[in-house]
Formats: C-alpha cells, sequence, structure tokens
C-alpha cells in the first residue's frame, strides 16, 4: 500500500513529544503520534507516575476518619484510577482529533533514516517522516538478584500503583526518591513498611543532614529503614516474599512482605526500536545520544525526555519540547545549556525540596560559603506550618559569602513543592540572600521562611 507520509512522527505519548505534535498540528503540519499501548495514552506522567502516585499521596495525607486505613487504600485507589482514566481518555481526544494529527497504536521500529514500520498484532504500517522524535521514556532496573525478576511477588512501581488492595506488609529494595516516595505513602496507609538500602544513606544526592532528617520522619511513621544493606536474593513462600539481604554488620539476615517492590532505578527504553539500523547513537546507559539541542546522530531525529538520560521530570520533558519547536518552527536558540536552577522534589509527607547545589557540591567548588540550617519548628516567623498542622522537616540554605549568591536550598517542610518554584524564579533572575531575607511574602504563608532561613547565614 505504500508508505504514510507526515512531516513529523513522534513515537512515545509523553509530555515533551505530545506537546510536540498539539504545536505542529495546530500550525497546520501532518503529525503522527504513535504509542504502543492504549494503557499509556497520554505518557507516564498521567498513567504510572505523577499523576497516580501524587493523587494516592494526597488521599493518604487525608483519610475518612470513618473507614480502616485498608479500606481508605482501597477507595483511594478507586479514586485514582478514575482520574487516571479520565485524563488517559482526554489525552487521546486531544491528540487524535485535530485533522492534520493522529495517534496510532503500535510498536514503532526504525528500517531506515525517514522511515517507520509499525506493527500491532499481525498489522503493519510503514511509515516516511520528514521530522521524527523518540519519546519513549523509561522502565524500570532490574539488577541480577538471584530471584528477584522470578519472583510472583516482586513488582516494580508500575505494578504497585496498579494495586486496589493494600499490602499488609511491604519491602522496598533501593532508598532513592521512588523508595522513600512509596515508603512515605505505604506507612500512611498503614502499611508495615521496610527500605533496604545498599549506600549508607537514604537518597544519595542530598546532603547527609537532609538525609537523615527525612530518615527520621520515616522512622516515626513506623517505617523499618536499614542502610548499608545490600539485597542478595528473593525467594516466595506462600503468600510472602523473603527478601535475604548483608547487614551493615555483615551478617546474613531477611525481611519479609507480601510485596516487594523493586525501587532500584530506571534505564531508557531504546528495546527493539531499531535505533543501529538507522544509524542513530546509544550511550553506554542504553540513552539517546543527543546534542545540546536534543539531535540525534540524525540532524532530523530528536529525542526528548527520560529517552536521551537527561533529568527523569516531567517539566524538563516539556523544556524538551521548546528546545525541539525552536529547531523546527523557530530561531534555532533554545539549548539544554540555557537550564538553571531547575528543582525537583520527592513527595514524602512533609514533600522534600531542593533547588541548585547540595553543600557537597558547593564545597567542592572551593568557594567560600555561607550556610544556615533551620529546624520549621523553631522558625517563629513562619506561623502557617504550625497553623495547619504540621511543622516538622527542615530548611538549609548554602550560599557564596563573598559574593551573596544562593548556590543551593533544600526545604523538608509542609508545601515545599510550590514554595521551591518561587524560589527558583528568583534564583534564576538573580536574587541574593540578601533580596530573599529582606522580602515581603504574604502572612501566614510558607515563603516567609526566607526571613528566617536567610537571616541567619554564618
Amino acid at each position: 500500500m505504500g508508505a504514510t507520509e507526515v512531516d513529523l512522527a513522534v513515537i512515545g505519548f509523553g509530555k515533551g513529544g505530545k506537546t510536540l505534535v498539539g504545536a505542529l498540528a495546530t500550525a497546520g503540519k501532518r503529525v503522527m503520534l504513535i504509542e504502543q499501548s492504549d494503557q499509556m495514552y497520554g505518557g507516564t506522567c498521567i498513567n504510572t507516575g505523577c499523576v497516580p502516585t501524587k493523587a494516592m499521596i494526597f488521599q493518604a495525607e487525608h483519610p475518612d476518619p470513618r473507614v480502616d486505613a485498608a479500606t481508605w487504600f482501597h477507595q483511594a485507589a478507586e479514586k485514582k484510577t478514575t482520574l487516571v482514566e479520565a485524563m488517559r481518555a482526554k489525552n487521546f481526544q486531544l491528540f487524535d482529533s485535530p485533522e492534520t494529527s493522529t495517534v496510532i497504536t503500535g510498536r514503532a521500529r526504525f528500517v531506515d533514516p525517514h522511515t517507520l514500520v509499525v506493527a500491532a498484532g499481525g498489522d503493519e504500517l510503514t511509515v516516511r517522516a520528514a521530522t521524527i522524535v523518540i519519546n519513549t521514556g523509561s522502565v524500570s532496573r532490574l539488577p541480577p538478584i538471584p530471584g528477584l525478576a522470578d519472583s510472583k511477588r516482586v513488582v516494580t512501581s508500575t505494578g504497585l500503583l496498579a494495586l486496589t488492595e493494600r499490602p499488609r506488609e511491604l519491602v522496598i529494595l533501593g532508598g532513592g526518591y521512588v523508595g522513600v516516595e512509596f515508603a512515605s505513602m505505604y506507612a500512611a496507609f498503614g502499611a508495615k513498611v521496610t527500605v533496604i538500602q545498599r549506600g549508607a544513606q537514604l537518597l544519595p544526592a542530598e546532603d547527609p543532614d537532609i538525609a537523615a532528617e527525612v530518615r527520621a520522619l520515616l522512622t516515626a511513621a513506623g517505617v523499618t529503614v536499614l542502610t548499608d544493606a545490600t539485597a542478595e536474593a528473593v525467594t516466595d513462600d506462600g503468600d510472602r516474599a523473603v527478601v535475604t539481604y548483608r547487614a551493615a554488620d555483615g551478617a546474613s539476615r531477611t525481611a519479609a512482605g507480601e510485596l516487594v517492590l523493586a525501587a532500584l532505578g530506571r534505564r531508557p527504553m531504546t528495546d527493539g526500536l531499531g535505533l543501529a539500523e538507522a544509524g542513530i547513537e546509544v550511550g553506554r546507559r542504553g540513552e539517546v545520544v543527543v546534542d545540546e539541542h536534543l539531535r540525534t546522530t540524525l540532524p532530523h531525529v530528536y529525542a526528548v525526555g527520560d529517552v536521551n538520560g537527561g533529568p527523569q521530570f516531567t517539566y524538563v520533558s516539556l523544556d524538551d519540547f521548546r528546545i525541539v519547536r525552536d529547531q523546527l518552527t523557530g530561531a534555532g536558540e533554545r539549548s539544554t545549556a540555557d537550564r538553571a536552577f531547575v528543582p525537583h522534589v520527592v513527595f514524602t509527607t512533609p514533600p522534600l525540596a531542593r533547588v541548585g547545589m547540595t553543600e557537597a557540591e558547593a564545597r567542592a567548588t572551593g568557594r567560600p560559603l555561607k550556610t544556615a540550617v533551620r529546624k520549621v519548628a523553631e522558625m517563629a516567623t513562619v506561623p502557617r506550618a504550625k497553623i495547619v498542622g504540621d511543622a516538622r522537616g527542615m530548611m538549609k540554605a548554602i550560599v557564596d559569602a563573598e559574593t551573596d549568591e544562593v548556590l543551593g536550598v533544600a526545604m523538608l517542610a509542609h508545601d515545599a513543592h510550590e514554595t521551591v518554584n518561587t524560589l527558583a524564579v528568583a534564583l534564576r533572575l538573580g536574587a541574593t540572600a540578601s533580596v530573599l531575607r529582606d522580602g515581603i511574602y504574604t502572612h501566614p504563608s510558607m515563603t516567609e521562611a526566607f526571613n528566617d532561613l536567610f537571616g541567619n547565614l554564618s
């Protein structure tokens, strides 16, 4: 039948790719969005990432006192599913409705630099595109721990989010952002949670004092945290899974749960794409190699989102869209080098947000530093935390002692996920520690913390 000709083909329904499809369709270009699963319309964020996890966390933080924790989990899971299904359907409608835009469900692979074959069951569609964007995201990584891949009781974050019944006991392998977030959530739903972390601290990318405070919060919530513990095997034993691990003292011990969450990192999803056949370079971590304009080794092929090996955040994928759009329809000046003070959040309760450097990173620069570390409960000028009944956590600022430049801030506090955005904008615009210290903020609000935090630098 010949090939379907389009101006743009995007492989994967993630944030960066689908936004590019919408922009070019509106501009009158013929575009095609190819997604391998009808359960992933809208991308990871909507279906198995940000939206369902944060919906469950919100419900965990606002329990119904009329029901027990297990029942509340079931009701929360139903609410989450209703939300996700509605957003998934809306995304399909948005991107399959314009006359110039088509959604195709199937697995795409390159057969030459400009040609894709999309397979669905026994059917195949050949697509030729002037521009192709790889937007396939990432998948959970399962390292070669004996029994891990074979256990019927091991799940990834995707499998755990699909549950409608709460496990009574959950073992989490990995104390990074995903592991810590799920530990906080499931503990709030009343599950007995054990976290096994190979390294010496949770959240190894954060400063030790921040990580220690997160650990204290989890412990207070009933989570058992095991650090310097290496998982060595997973064995199914009836209705439970047993994890054998090497403890910090060298002894072999076990932890058991109805389920084991493998939160051991993610890898770019490039399997079966035929990248080698097309001449597209892949890096040692499986990522599609791109330049600062997100071009691959083929100038008409781009990679956006998790698959290019950059920060695994939906909002970074959205910025990837801006860079590629600028290449295709603008001046071509935007690049990844433009990014500064990009914040991130771990949705524990309360959330941990950070923008800029850690103290360790700042000290490695050799610059003279001033720091401030403040417990939220001791910040008298921040009554908002006490008003909402959660004055837990701490804040930390790192500042260049000579220039007054703010190098980094970490906030483990109520509403930190919102407050950090105000701070990030201020830092991009060059606000100094003194400007933030002397700022006029609404009252009572969490941004008032800047008066206290930057007023205690030493």
